[in-house]
């Protein structure tokens, strides 16, 4: 049964505070290369989707939800920064965290979405199910370059992003048929996402 609208909008700000502090929290802590999950785009975009996946139905209110996540989450992280580390909160209204919000709409929208899409039948559910797999791949593709580079358990990093852009596949595809399909889409779905974030970056 799909959450209530009051519901939705109490879940949604709350764990984007929870998304932001906690993510810095595991940056902070947690050893390399575990630690590199707390800077993954991936994360931020596989938590929309889940936030999607749990709406269930109705992609434009997932899609909305899934925007305030991330958007609250960003000031959320440089509140735990400036808590726990000592700093300057105004980097809150800083030109990058401002883009970085920008970001968030924009995964909020396409990944919330997705997570209504892979609880639908037909071909929207290959490409939800296919769409966190995808986030994964793409970001394992850029740590491939970082690894090439000399980059610090980049090789590492590539192995984790793959592992859980499969078992994303595995655990959201609900028949072995969608599996296939969607680990066949995910791949020029990553390629296109690479595409976009060098474009952006």
């Amino acid at each position: 049964m799909p959450p209530s609208r009051r519901l939705l909008t109490l879940v949604a700000p709350v764990a984007g505070v929870l998304l932001g502090f906690l993510d810095f929290v595991w940056i902070r802590w947690v050893p390399y290369p575990l630690a590199e999950l707390g800077n993954s785009t991936a994360v931020w975009a596989v938590a929309a989707f889940a936030l999607g996946w749990w709406v269930r139905s109705g992609a434009v209110r997932a899609a909305v939800a899934a925007t305030v996540l991330l958007v609250v989450a960003v000031p959320s992280y440089y509140l735990a920064a400036t808590l726990l580390q000592g700093d300057d909160l105004a980097v809150v209204a800083a030109p990058s965290s401002l883009l970085w919000m920008a970001f968030g709409v924009l995964a909020g929208v396409v990944f919330g979405a997705a997570g209504t899409w892979a609880c639908a039948d037909g071909r929207r559910r290959v490409v939800g199910v296919a769409l966190p797999a995808a986030v994964f791949v793409e970001e394992a593709l850029r740590f491939v370059g970082r690894a090439r580079s000399g980059y610090p358990g980049g090789w590492w990093n590539v192995a984790i992003d793959l592992a859980l852009a499969a078992l994303l596949v595995v655990l959201v595809g609900r028949t072995a048929r969608t599996r296939l399909l969607s680990a066949a889409v995910a791949l020029p779905l990553a390629a296109v996402g690479a595409l976009v974030f060098a474009a952006v970056s």
